[in-house]
């Protein structure tokens, strides 16, 4: 099977042979292409027409795949630059250099029956490829996905691969959309993972952003300022133009972007960052506009989904319909949940953490209920302004929750996990709870046997004034947190633009021949073989909190799942032991909780002990 998505731009490959090479250019007032075929030796250049709207094109008989291009500006104050293309599939001289021609229907798929997941069967993986292993690239990852999927994994989500500057990143500063990042791998690679995870009955998810370019390798400032709203601006740059002048190519790009990666290289699902940045005030919005595009695309012949990042938890875009399928987005990232955690485990209440130090144990059962902990309420990281919105009616898989992600352990200066900031036997218990759970979980490269390597925040702009600016502002950034006053702890901060950052990240895989991470890792094996044995089959028809309460550390939270079934959790995260009744229902799970002899309606309840059980109608 062959797969390939036509776009109105790029180079793309004609039926009769040769290559018609498009650029949106504006604000140019001549363009050549530069060409060099492969094995030759020098650049050929040919003037692109101008075909009206700001767009150039150029037809080459004799080009071909794996030829490089670029393209040369001439007149004007960027008279004689020369730059890449914006919709490159591929890079392979990093973000300055040429692009390469490429033929999407040259890899054949051997799995292209692939129909994908329903989304309540998803427990989410995220990895960035080139920390997941040593070699740090797409080979390399797709060689451990028989683990993964034997683990109980069933959806991998992939952090950004869009072509960034250098050979290490996070991949959030990608300036080329289209181009998986050279420093991976290829193209062709990228989709032999995807099909040997499709082969392996697992998902994959993409994240890409949306929300900015990166500051390192962009040029579109000298060629298409109409991508840029000059008037706004986001914490990483200027804003995308998606509802001004000439906002409609822009929209067409993103859109175009989103169906290409499911397209062309059959992944299953995007997960959007930061959709709270985007400003856009068109209806609908270009979040939903994709959402649409998607679901009326691929979406009609397979499970394709869409997961948002949105600190607003606005609600209404994880709306369904009668059926109980997504209006618009499947799922968003639960932070709410994470922090709640994060706080009942390790005390810290600093920053964004301030809004979860009242009764966190409280807010972490809540989250399990509901989702959100904010919906609606006063926040005081907001000056007391509202957050959220009623989600007392969504589905619990609308909810991707998690104990760790990039974010949340990149984003601390050292990039410790919370198997390392906290107890370990309370931090199972939380992951216990949340792999018990009717939400979608995720868990973080490693966490599966509790990895104590740490992921740091790292990227590669080599010695110029940006790699310096983001080493000083990286340090300047937690000047305001008490560990971090000082400038000799400062100074400790590894430095996100030297190499020791990035290699420090990668996964210690013999880690999990220590016997506590040997442990761990049973132990995931076992919670995940329980969801997927009883809870899973249950959520077929739908899930929602019934009630959830908390005393003397001790939760308990109980889901409704379909209309025949409840699922019962309880967890003890006291420091005593505790003696409780035993809820109704089929033992799903125990760890550190056994029944009382003689009376087995009573149950001893272990610090870190959980008990889960599902009740349905039949049952007594």
């Amino acid at each position: 099977m062959k797969r390939g998505h036509r776009m109105p731009f790029g180079a793309q490959l004609q039926d009769g042979g040769g290559v018609r090479f498009r650029l949106w250019a504006p604000a140019a007032s001549m363009l050549v292409l530069e060409h060099l075929p492969v094995a030759a030796t020098a650049w050929r250049g040919a003037a692109m027409e101008s075909v009206g709207e700001g767009w150039f094109e150029a037809v080459l008989p004799d080009a071909q795949a794996a030829d490089d291009y670029r393209f040369r500006l001439l007149g004007g104050p960027a008279d004689g630059l020369v730059v890449p293309d914006l919709a490159s599939r591929a890079n392979p001289h990093d973000v300055h250099g040429a692009s390469r021609v490429v033929d999407p229907y040259a890899y054949d798929w051997q799995h292209g029956e692939w129909a994908g997941r329903p989304w309540h069967e998803a427990v989410v993986y995220e990895l960035h490829v080139g920390t997941f292993t040593t070699e740090g690239s797409f080979n390399a990852a797709r060689a451990r996905l028989a683990e993964l999927a034997a683990l109980g994994i069933t959806a991998i989500e992939l952090m950004p691969l869009a072509e960034f500057p250098g050979r290490r990143g996070w991949g959030y500063d990608g300036v080329l959309p289209f181009a998986p990042d050279a420093s991976y791998g290829t193209p062709d690679e990228l989709k032999q993972l995807v099909d040997t995870a499709h082969g392996l009955g697992l998902m994959v998810l993409l994240d890409v952003v949306y929300n900015h370019f990166g500051p390192d390798g962009n040029y579109l400032h000298a060629y298409c300022p109409a991508f840029f709203d000059a008037s706004r601006a986001t914490a990483w740059g200027p804003a995308i133009n998606f509802d001004g002048p000439h906002s409609r190519t822009v929209r067409d790009f993103f859109i175009h972007n989103a169906l290409y990666w499911v397209e062309e290289f059959g992944f299953d699902g995007l997960r959007l960052d930061a959709v709270h940045a985007i400003r856009d005030g068109s209806v609908p919005c270009i979040v939903d506009e994709i959402c649409t595009a998607l679901r009326q695309g691929p979406g009609q012949a397979r499970q394709v989904h869409v997961v948002l990042e949105n600190e607003n938890n606005e609600s209404r875009r994880l709306a369904r319909d009668a059926q109980g399928r997504p209006l618009a987005a499947t799922a968003q990232w639960n932070d709410d949940l994470h922090h709640a955690a994060h706080v009942q485990l390790t005390g810290e209440t600093e920053g964004y953490y301030r809004d979860f130090a009242q009764q966190p144990l409280e807010r972490f059962a809540l989250a399990l209920r509901r989702g959100f902990v904010y919906a609606g309420e006063p926040s005081a990281c907001r000056s007391g302004q509202p957050r959220g919105e009623p989600c007392d009616n969504l589905p619990l898989p609308a909810f991707v929750s998690h104990l760790q992600t990039h974010d949340q352990i990149g984003n601390r200066a050292l990039g410790e996990r919370i198997d390392v900031l906290a107890d370990p036997v309370m931090v199972q218990a939380a992951r216990a709870c949340l792999l018990l759970s009717p939400h979608v979980p995720m868990l973080f490269m490693g966490e599966e046997f509790a990895a104590h390597t740490p992921f740091l925040y790292f990227c590669d702009y080599g010695e110029t004034e940006l790699g310096r600016a983001v080493t000083q502002g990286r340090r300047a950034e937690f000047a305001g947190f008490a560990a971090f006053a000082g400038e000799e702890s400062q100074a400790a901060i590894p430095d996100p633009n030297g190499e020791g950052a990035f290699v420090a990240s990668n996964l210690a895989w013999e880690e999990r021949e220590q016997p506590a991470h040997a442990a761990a890792l049973r132990r995931t094996r076992a919670l995940l073989a329980a969801r997927r044995a009883h809870i899973v089959p249950r959520m077929a028809h739908g899930s929602r909190g019934w009630h959830h309460a908390v005393q003397g550390g001790l939760l308990r939270v109980t889901w409704r799942l379909g209309s025949h079934s409840l699922l019962h959790l309880l967890a003890n995260f006291g420091q005593e032991e505790r003696e409780v009744d035993r809820l109704p229902g089929r033992l799903v799970y125990a760890e550190g909780a056994s029944p009382r002899e003689p009376d087995a309606q009573r149950l001893r309840m272990q610090p870190g002990g959980v008990w889960a059980g599902v009740q349905d109608d039949r049952d007594d």
